[in-house]
């Protein structure tokens, strides 16, 4: 979101009304989110304090979608979890406890921005003695008001390099939080349309799914970054202002 719709505390312009104008014309949409260091309800009420129509159902964030995935395809499977206290909470009440004993089946490491090395010890002996590493997300750096911070990428290499493993990752570009959100609109991921300002992440993801796709240039992408990526999104705009008047009101889309 951060690029695409605000830049730190700032909305992009004309972004309040692009989401307000989804509302209007029905057309249904999720905010997505790779940071896993808070709720959902946190992101939602960022979007709310700027003066965006969000509701709390709106946001999916990589927590939420891994969460889903272990419920999936790992179910009943033990979970050492390493988050924020408000992140292991929010996984608790999607039903991933904790689990804090001998021998669990899976780490799950999320951007954890109170990690130390207890933490980052403990994980590294479960692994070591079998269990899978999974990650909410694969960012090397999450991107803040002015610079980045180191996000949860080096730790997911810290963890393979030294365990001899490969991580299960679910969070963009995985293509799998694409099916969730289409799933959750009631669509199909061919009828979806994937809008970020990310071309490593967000474009990705829609190329791995099979969907057309919108960068805009009011985030991380400039035109030199454009012209070197291997990523092309279907169509390349200057905002999510011009979303509707260059693309979707030419019948483009």
């Amino acid at each position: 979101m951060d690029g695409t719709l605000y830049k730190g505390e700032d909305p992009i312009p004309g972004a309040k009304e692009f989401v307000s104008e989804l509302r209007r014309r029905g057309i249904p949409f999720r905010f997505l989110t790779n940071n896993s260091s808070h709720p959902c309800s946190f992101y939602a009420d960022r979007l709310r304090r700027m003066g965006f129509e969000a509701e709390d159902s709106d946001v999916l964030s990589s927590t939420v979608a891994t969460a889903r995935f272990l419920k999936a395809e790992r179910k009943g499977a033990k979970v050492y979890v390493i988050a924020t206290p408000q992140v292991a909470a929010e996984l608790d009440g999607l039903g991933i406890p904790h689990y804090d004993g001998a021998d669990p089946d899976i780490v799950l490491l999320s951007f954890d921005t109170t990690i130390d090395y207890a933490k980052i010890n403990a994980g590294y002996h479960h692994l070591l003695n079998g269990a899978e590493l999974v990650a909410t997300h694969p960012d090397d750096v999450c991107p803040t008001e002015d610079s980045y911070d180191v996000d949860i990428g080096p730790f997911i290499r810290l963890y393979e390099s030294l365990c001899g493993i490969e991580a299960t990752v679910i969070g963009k570009p995985s293509r799998r939080m694409l099916e969730m959100a289409a799933m959750e609109m009631g669509m199909s991921p061919s009828d979806v349309v994937m809008v970020g300002d990310r071309l490593s992440t967000d474009i990705r993801m829609g190329e791995l799914a099979g969907t057309k796709t919108i960068l805009v240039m009011s985030g991380e992408t400039d035109e030199a970054l454009f012209a070197r990526s291997d990523s092309k999104p279907t169509f390349k705009t200057a905002s999510v202002a011009t979303i509707f008047p260059e693309i979707i009101d030419k019948g483009l889309l």
